[in-house]
C-alpha cells in the first residue's frame, strides 16, 4: 500500500481526532463494559481522581512530542502501510532527547491514567494489551526498520538514549 500524504495544515487535525478517538473515547467505552470502581453515585471516588494526573501528564508528552513531528516534517506527514512505521525523518530534540518513544510512554501513561480514574478491569486488560503490542512488536519492528533506513545515524542515537527514557535533572 502506498503511502496517504496529509498535507502539513491536516495532519495536526488527523493527529488529535485519533489521539481523541483512540486515547480517549475507548478508554470510556471500554469502562462502561465493567464495574468501575472507587466509584460511587456515579461518579469518582477521590482516589480515582488520581488518575487525571497520569493522563494529563499523558497528553503533555504527546502534545510535546506531535510538536517535534510538526516541526521535522516541513512538507506534511505520510500515512504508511501500518501506523507505526516510522516517519522519513529521525527526531532526536525535545522529548525524543530523553526517550525513543516518548509518544508511546505519553499514550500509555493515558492508559493507566484511565484505568486509575475508571478503577475499570476492563480498561486495565486493554492498557496491558496496549502494553505488550508497542513492548513486544511495535518497538522492535519500528527499530529493525530504522536500524535498516538510518543506519549509523539511528545507531548513535539508540546508543545515546534510551528507549524508554531518562530522567536527569542537570
Amino acid at each position: 500500500m502506498p503511502a496517504i500524504h496529509y498535507p502539513r495544515w491536516l495532519a495536526p487535525i488527523t493527529w488529535t481526532v485519533g489521539v481523541l478517538l483512540v486515547h480517549v473515547a475507548l478508554p470510556y467505552w471500554l469502562s462502561t463494559l465493567s464495574h468501575r470502581y472507587g466509584w460511587s453515585a456515579g461518579g469518582p471516588g477521590a482516589l480515582n481522581l488520581f488518575g487525571l494526573i497520569l493522563v494529563l501528564g499523558g497528553v503533555l508528552v504527546v502534545a510535546l512530542s506531535a510538536a517535534e513531528h510538526f516541526k521535522s516534517a516541513p512538507r506534511g506527514w505520510d500515512l504508511k502501510a501500518t501506523p507505526f512505521d516510522p516517519p522519513d525523518y529521525l527526531i532526536v530534540s525535545g522529548p525524543y532527547a530523553h526517550s525513543r518513544n516518548p509518544l508511546y510512554l505519553g499514550e500509555l501513561a493515558m492508559w493507566k491514567g484511565w484505568t486509575l480514574f475508571y478503577g475499570s478491569v476492563t480498561v486495565l486488560a486493554a492498557t496491558l494489551l496496549l502494553w505488550a503490542t508497542v513492548k513486544f512488536v511495535i518497538v522492535p519492528y519500528e527499530e529493525r526498520k530504522l536500524t535498516a533506513e538510518r543506519g549509523e545515524a539511528y545507531l548513535r542515537y539508540q546508543a545515546e538514549v534510551p528507549r524508554w527514557f531518562r530522567f536527569r535533572l542537570s
